[in-house]
């Protein structure tokens, strides 16, 4: 099998427009959680978010390109542009049909679903653009990058609700690790802040209104964010036969179903996965400093995720570092795993580990070292990133310094 580095990162996300300015922001703890800013935000019970703000969209796109792109893929794009420019890769000839996109999403184009359904039912009107379909459809962002950067080889979307950046970028792993590609961009994104995405998840009565606190036994709930992460997964004898700066490498990839509730996560399911990523990597237990939790600030989650990190590490798992990023940019759904790998990357190669911040109270049933409030500086060599979803289906990553 062939080793996976990842030469190239983007982002835009709540945090920040780029790589270096999200991953400053994490390293100072910032928050970019604040009041919502859209149509009919009145109405909603919900009213904060990690929204992106003084965002431009004709910055990045012509008139022509925004008639085809949901937000959710202007954000894929963007982030997809600055991976490339990092990555130093152009595809063409063999390189480009041996090269491909994977990309997760759980809500896809849905700012595009809410636009043009208010437009047929709230004001009455008979007819929608005709690229409509083509807009909102979940796989538009991966064909778009597709396009735009000539990968002629396996491309597809993945979408297993807030799993759904870790099963693709996971899926993009075994296809470079077996051989089948050479290289492939991988990640995900997500724009769900709208009325219509907001007001459906208020239904289901796990959105905090004030603060995503998560591990802290004064924690209220989850915050929606929106956002992309995307990255440059390469074989690392053909990045390094270029001359390409190395990020950092993954090493290990698992996915395991709790086949039990819809949305009651099991710790037996997330253990599997976390078990499985190591015992993918060949990865001993002991080398683990740190792993970006899935961390969603709901009482459920939490306790959850601690009870498997400890079942899986035993004593190790009180020397073990894990946080949330999720505190600082909410959860951004099928991106949100993308956007926390910048995290892992920040780890490994900065050795500064993310802060939990919001942190108020210890939590007895969370009774690990979360990292709360301010950024650590410590060497670690490998890292897991967790991403457990609705359904019952959960991803998980190991990643390493090369």
């Amino acid at each position: 099998m062939r080793r996976v580095v990842i030469t190239g990162a983007g982002t835009i996300n709540p945090l920040g427009a780029s790589v270096p300015a999200t991953l400053h922001a994490m390293r100072e703890g910032h928050c970019g959680i604040g009041p919502l800013d859209f149509r009919d935000v009145d109405r909603l019970a919900i009213k904060i978010g990690g929204q992106i703000h003084d965002y431009d969209p004709e910055a990045a796109f012509n008139r022509q390109q925004l008639a085809l792109y949901d937000r959710f893929t202007q954000f894929t794009l963007i982030a997809a542009r600055q991976a490339m420019a990092a990555s130093g890769l152009t595809f063409a000839g063999d390189l480009a049909n041996r090269s491909g996109v994977v990309l997760g999403t759980s809500g896809g184009g849905l700012t595009t679903q809410d636009d043009n359904y208010r437009a047929v039912y709230e004001e009455g009107k008979n007819r929608v653009h005709p690229f409509v379909v083509p807009k909102l459809m979940n796989n538009a962002a991966a064909s778009h990058v597709s396009m735009e950067f000539n990968l002629r080889g396996p491309s597809f979307t993945v979408a297993t609700a807030c799993a759904s950046s870790n099963h693709a970028m996971g899926q993009a792993f075994q296809m470079v690790r077996h051989g089948m590609c050479t290289a492939m961009i991988t990640g995900g994104s997500e724009s769900m802040l709208c009325f219509g995405g907001v007001k459906a998840w208020e239904g289901l009565r796990v959105m905090s209104k004030d603060a995503c606190r998560p591990f802290s036994a004064t924690r209220n709930g989850m915050v929606q964010g929106e956002g992309a992460g995307v990255f440059v997964f390469e074989d690392y004898e053909h990045a390094k036969a270029r001359g390409a700066e190395i990020l950092c490498e993954v090493v290990g990839f698992a996915m395991t179903s709790d086949a039990a509730d819809i949305v009651m996560p099991s710790k037996q399911g997330a253990a599997r996965a976390i078990k499985g990523a190591l015992e993918d990597g060949k990865i001993a237990k002991e080398r683990v400093g740190y792993i970006n939790a899935h961390g969603t600030g709901t009482a459920a989650n939490d306790k959850t995720e601690c009870a498997a990190v400890a079942d899986v590490f035993g004593h190790h798992a009180d020397a073990l570092m894990i946080s949330s990023t999720k505190s600082m940019h909410g959860h951004l759904i099928g991106g949100t795993g993308a956007v926390e790998l910048l995290a892992c990357i920040m780890a490994l190669r900065d050795g500064v580990i993310a802060p939990t911040i919001g942190y108020e109270e210890p939590d007895p049933e969370c009774a690990l070292d979360v990292v709360p409030n301010v950024a650590r500086e410590a060497e670690v060599d490998v890292v897991l990133s967790n991403a457990f979803a609705f359904g019952g289906l959960n991803a998980v990553l190991a990643l390493s310094r090369v």
